[in-house]
Formats: C-alpha cells, structure tokens, sequence
C-alpha cells in the first residue's frame, strides 16, 4: 500500500486549532469589537451534549449564536462547553470541534465550512462524491467560506 499525505485531514485539525485558540481568547478577554459567531455544528454527534428539548427541536443540526449574552465559556483540545440563552432560558451546550459544521464571524466576513466525509472508504464501486450541504445564506454580509472538497482527490 503507498502512504499518502491526508491534507484534508490535517487542514481540518488546522481549522479546528484555529477555532480553538479564537475561542481560548474569546475565554480570557470577551468578544473585541463587533465579533460574534455563528457555529453551526451537527447534534447527533455522540459527544455532543445539549438540553433533551434541543435535540428534539434540532435533530440533526444547530446553529447557536456567540454575540452578547453567554456564560461559562470553558475551552479544552477536544470541544467547548459554554451557557447560552433560548428563550429566556440559559442552557448549557458541550460541542466537540469535529461536530463543528460551520463557523461564521460576520462582522470580518470570516467563515469556515468542514466538509463531511467518511472515515472509511466504502467498497460499493461508486467514487462520487456527494454534494457539500448549502450552509444557508451568510448572515449580514458574504463571509467567505473556506472549502476543502478542492483539494480532496
């Protein structure tokens, strides 16, 4: 077998760092200027951890919003967990970077979107790939949105 170099793999790890340190900032000194995000991430991940009433509202995927009122932002290598507000109700999330669909800084027009794929490659003869999930239109302004289906083979 002739080993090859993952770059979509590793520049999902370097997307998902670069969340990571914005968040640990995010963490220590607030939310500068104008920034907040927009974090759309998948809710059947098995790490996942969020309220019974969410999951049911949001099967499949959430998008949850960072701007004015959050609480207990506590970042690790392998996810966040922080209390946002719904409804006049704070609720606490745990979301695991590799759950991480989106990510969305609209005041710079800054966007990440983490393509799905298979850990494993399926032996069913079809080699096409399927369409990347329309992440929605971009909420006030056009962020760009980084793709690595380009560079995928």
């Amino acid at each position: 077998m002739t080993r090859s170099i993952d770059y979509g793999n590793l520049m999902h790890q370097a997307m998902r760092g670069l969340i990571q340190n914005v968040l640990e900032d995010v963490a220590e000194h607030g939310l500068p200027g104008q920034h907040h995000f927009f974090i759309t991430f998948d809710t059947m991940h098995p790490d996942v951890e969020l309220a019974d009433w969410l999951s049911d509202r949001y099967p499949d995927e959430m998008t949850v919003v960072m701007q004015h009122w959050f609480d207990g932002l506590e970042v690790t290598d392998d996810g966040f967990s922080i209390t946002l507000n719904f409804g006049d109700t704070p609720e606490p999330l745990y979301i695991p970077y590799d759950a991480i669909k989106t990510f969305v800084d609209p005041s710079v027009e800054f966007g990440l979107r983490f393509e799905t794929q298979d850990d494993h490659d399926d032996d069913d003869g079809d080699d096409d790939e399927p369409d990347a999930p329309d992440p929605g239109p971009a909420p006030k302004g056009d962020a760009e949105i980084v793709s690595l289906d380009r560079f995928r083979k």
